[in-house]
């Protein structure tokens, strides 16, 4: 078992099991590590400590997260739906497929692709020369069906295992804190998606929603000036080709409830708890 599987099985772990709260001995016994191993393990790739990841799992926690409902109210005058927006520690900029792309069908166009390790397991990226095109979780599919998909959207394209050339896109997302002050900070990652007008002004808009916060559908429908298009923005959300980077794992349902994810529940509860975590110090007291 590699590390970041380890990492991955911890976090799966902890999910099922956060309402009673296991000790840092008993979750490191799941990936057969020493307790001290294990923290040192976890902080390293996860960038948070295993204590920290459990507490932002706690019923507490979603609490504060939903009456940030009040960061609920704010978020309709957060999301500012300019067109490229801040993402904390990298930029991410949306461009759309253009009409002419979108007839040639990806002829002539070479799409990069590699499978890449992360703390909620491997997740594919792809991406053509104007930017990331699809990054998708394998285990919520399989490789092969996400190629599959890559080749009905492009399918005059040619497609090329360049693992190499993919990677930049998760080491901007799972950098550890240790390595901030050498993190490439001011690159900017570009998308390159392919979808209808409403569905680009949706991720766009999902791309204002900062870490560690929740917007509901509802919610991101006001703000588009469509207040009862919350069923379209959830059919937008859901359509979400780029995993993390448009972060659809933010959004929840007005009730307070998890609400669905393209890539699984469990994945978004991790990711949800994982970004809470990091942007949340006061959860561990020192």
């Amino acid at each position: 078992m590699n590390d970041y599987a380890r990492i991955e099985k911890a976090m799966s772990y902890m999910v099922a099991n956060a309402a009673s709260q296991p000790s840092l001995e008993t979750v490191a016994a799941q990936v057969h590590l020493s307790a001290y191993h294990f923290q040192r393990l976890f902080c390293r790739y996860a960038g948070i400590s295993p204590k920290r990841f459990l507490q932002a799992l706690t019923l507490e926690r979603g609490k504060q997260l939903i009456a940030s409902s009040e960061s609920l109210a704010n978020t309709v005058h957060a999301l500012g739906l300019s067109g490229g927006s801040r993402l904390y520690d990298h930029f991410v900029q949306l461009e759309a497929v253009t009409p002419g792309e979108f007839k040639r069908q990806g002829e002539g166009v070479e799409i990069a692709y590699g499978v890449h390790p992360t703390p909620f397991g491997e997740i594919l990226v792809a991406m053509t020369p104007r930017g990331i095109c699809r990054m998708a979780f394998v285990a919520s599919t399989s490789q092969e069906a996400l190629l599959a998909e890559l080749v009905k959207q492009w399918p005059r394209s040619t497609l090329c295992h360049r693992p190499d050339a993919t990677r930049y896109a998760v080491k901007a997302l799972f950098t550890t804190s240790a390595e901030t002050t050498t993190k490439a900070t001011s690159a900017t990652l570009s998308l390159h998606v392919s979808g209808t007008n409403f569905q680009i002004a949706v991720w766009r808009a999902l791309l204002t929603i900062p870490e560690g916060r929740l917007a509901s559908y509802s919610q991101i429908a006001q703000a588009l000036g469509m207040p009862k298009s919350s069923r379209a923005v959830g059919n937008a959300v859901g359509a979400n080709p780029i995993a993390l980077l448009i972060p659809c794992h933010r959004v929840i349902q007005q009730s307070g409830a998890l609400g669905g994810y393209r890539w699984g529940v469990e994945t978004k509860q991790q990711v949800q708890a994982w970004e809470a975590a990091q942007h949340s110090p006061q959860l561990e007291p020192h």
